[in-house]
């Protein structure tokens, strides 16, 4: 385990998930490479095991790992050719920029049985699916516009969460399991709804970040994360397949 760090910042097992996911899409852990277990990880970093725990779960869910009883967990024959994904807490990345996050619950319902809606996700009329719109503030200014989709039967407890003080993504993340996720990003001028909320002129330019996430088929989220183009950029590192 010589040289394996933390990368990054964040919560910890996100930091542990980039050290490991980087030495599976570097080749250094080709495919069929048995990983350090649990044990000797949560000793190495120096933390709980529930949190390595937590790291090596998620890369497991995505197809990088593979976990079996006897053996341990080794490297998943395709895991190079999926990129490792990571859904970020928009307070990180406000306050990663030295400026003070703050947030707004702007519309919370239960989605009628005759909604629109109801098609995005192509359940039963009795699924239980909850609608929140958002609003994240960096230094009081409109940083990120967040207009949710979730189907409740997937994310048990999302009724009682006092979405009124506390964001839904990071305790969709924290709490509910997540085995596939994508996502489609756009550039849309912004509608009067929209524009109003980000305190913008009608058809100014936004990245939307359209993303959906199941657990196996089941659809546990969809989320359309509206920015405005002048104060949002986004980054991406990547690395050839080996």
């Amino acid at each position: 385990m010589e040289g394996l760090r933390r990368e990054g910042e964040g919560p910890v097992w996100l930091q542990i998930r980039r050290a490991l996911s980087g030495r599976i899409t570097s080749g250094a852990w080709p495919p069929g490479t048995r990983i350090p277990s649990e044990i000797e990880l949560t000793a190495h970093f120096g933390v709980s095991r529930m949190t390595t725990n937590r790291a090596i779960q998620s890369l497991a869910l995505e197809g990088h790992l593979e976990r079996h009883r006897r053996i341990g967990t080794i490297v998943a024959h395709r895991a190079q050719e999926r990129p490792a994904f990571e859904i970020w807490d928009v307070r990180e990345i406000v306050e990663r920029s030295g400026e003070r996050y703050s947030y707004q619950l702007l519309e919370r319902m239960i989605v009628p049985a005759e909604d629109s809606r109801r098609a995005l996700f192509n359940l039963s009329p009795k699924t239980v699916l909850l609608w929140l719109r958002c609003l994240h503030l960096s230094d009081d200014i409109p940083f990120q516009l967040e207009e949710r989709l979730v189907n409740a039967d997937a994310a048990p407890g999302i009724l009682d969460l006092a979405v009124d003080r506390t964001p839904p993504g990071p305790w969709l993340v924290d709490h509910v399991p997540w085995s596939q996720a994508e996502h489609m990003i756009s550039a849309i001028p912004a509608a009067a709804k929209e524009a109003d909320a980000l305190d913008l002129n009608v058809g100014t330019s936004c990245l939307v970040v359209e993303r959906r996430t199941w657990n196996g088929a089941t659809p546990v989220t969809l989320a359309k994360l509206w920015h405005p183009g002048s104060r949002y950029r986004l980054k991406g590192q990547f690395e050839p397949v080996r």
